[in-house]
C-alpha cells in the first residue's frame, strides 16, 4: 500500500506513437483515470513521424493532464523515448505503448515499489485485451511465458517488455538508453535489459502494476511480428556477442518444452491447442527471421 506520509515521486510517462490515434486516445484516457496525483506526473508523447494528425487529441488532452508533444521523423521505437526521456523532468521514467491501457493503480504501485527500492527497475504485467483474438492471445502467452521464465523470484527479474516499466531517469541516461541501431520493434527491450541486469541494477517484478494491451494480429501479422522478432533476436546477439566476444547462447531444450505445455497449464481446451500450434508457428517465424538477418 502506498505510503502517503513521504512525499510522491513525479513519474514522467513516455508514450512513442506512430499513426495510432485512436488507440493513443484510449491510452491517454485511461492516464486521465489513475489514483495518483495529477500534479506528481508529467506525459510526454513523441509522435514517430505519422501521417495522421494528433492536433485534436493533444488539444483535448492538454487541460486535463501535464503533457508534452515531440515530432521526430519516423526514426523507431527506440529513438522516440530516448527523445521523450531528454525532455523528462522526473526523477522516474514510465514506459508504455500508445495500444496499452493502465489500470488506475499503475502508476501508485509503482511508487510503492520505489519507497521500498527507490534505485531499482521495476516491470508490471501485461493482459491482453483483445480475448476473442487468438493471435493476440497466442502474442501475450509467449510473453507471459518469458516472464515466468526470466521473473521467477519477483525481486531477481532480468527481462521487461518495453510498453510496462520504470526507471529512475539517472540510472537510463547512466547507461545509456535505449539502442537506437535497432531499426524494428524488436528486442530493444531485452538489450536494455541485458545492460540493466550486466551493470548490477536490481530489477523487480511487479505484477500488480498493470496494462491492457490491444494489439489487433491476423495470422499474417502474427507471422511477420514474430519474423520481426528473429531478426532482433539475431541483431542483440551480434551486439552482445561483440561486446562480450562470447558465442550465440542457445536456450537448453526444457526451455522450448516448456514453452509448449505452458498454454495447457491452466487447462487443457480448444482454444489452449490452438495457442500451443501458434506458439510453433511462432518459434518456425523467429528462426526464419534470425537466419535471415545475417
Amino acid at each position: 500500500m502506498l505510503n502517503t506520509n513521504n512525499k510522491l515521486p513525479f513519474f514522467s510517462i513516455i508514450i512513442p506513437t506512430y499513426n495510432r490515434p485512436k488507440k493513443l486516445k484510449n491510452c491517454l484516457k485511461s492516464i486521465t483515470q489513475l489514483d495518483y496525483p495529477l500534479d506528481q506526473f508529467e506525459v510526454i508523447i513523441v509522435d514517430d513521424g505519422s501521417s495522421q494528425s494528433l492536433e485534436s487529441i493533444i488539444n483535448y488532452f492538454q487541460p486535463l493532464i501535464k503533457l508534452k508533444f515531440i515530432q521526430q521523423k519516423n526514426s523507431g521505437p527506440a529513438t522516440a523515448r530516448n527523445n521523450g526521456v531528454s525532455q523528462a523532468q522526473g526523477k522516474y521514467i514510465a514506459f508504455i505503448d500508445d495500444d496499452c491501457e493502465v489500470t488506475p493503480s499503475w502508476l501508485s504501485i509503482f511508487a510503492d515499489g520505489f519507497q521500498r527500492s527507490p534505485n531499482a527497475i521495476l516491470g508490471g504485467y501485461t493482459i491482453n485485451k483483445l480475448t476473442e483474438n487468438i493471435y493476440s492471445e497466442a502474442s501475450q502467452k509467449l510473453v507471459d511465458y518469458l516472464y515466468s521464465y526470466y521473473n521467477v523470484i519477483l525481486d531477481q527479474a532480468k527481462f521487461f517488455t518495453s510498453n510496462n516499466f520504470v526507471i529512475p531517469k539517472v540510472i537510463f541516461e547512466k547507461i545509456g538508453g535505449f539502442n537506437t541501431t535497432f531499426s524494428l520493434a524488436a528486442a530493444e527491450d531485452r538489450e536494455l535489459c541485458e545492460r540493466i541486469y550486466s551493470q548490477g541494477y536490481k530489477m523487480i517484478y511487479s505484477p500488480q502494476a498493470q496494462v491492457k494491451h490491444s494489439h489487433y494480429l491476423t495470422l499474417k501479422t502474427f507471422w511477420r511480428q514474430h519474423i520481426n522478432y528473429g531478426k532482433g533476436a539475431r541483431y542483440f546477439h551480434k551486439i552482445k556477442a561483440k561486446n562480450n566476444s562470447t558465442n550465440i547462447k542457445i536456450e537448453p531444450l526444457n526451455f522450448y518444452f516448456n514453452l509448449l505445455i505452458f498454454p495447457i497449464k491452466g487447462k487443457l481446451e480448444i482454444k489452449n491447442i490452438k495457442i500451443i500450434i501458434l506458439f510453433i508457428v511462432s518459434q518456425i517465424a523467429n528462426t526464419i527471421g534470425f537466419l535471415l538477418n545475417k
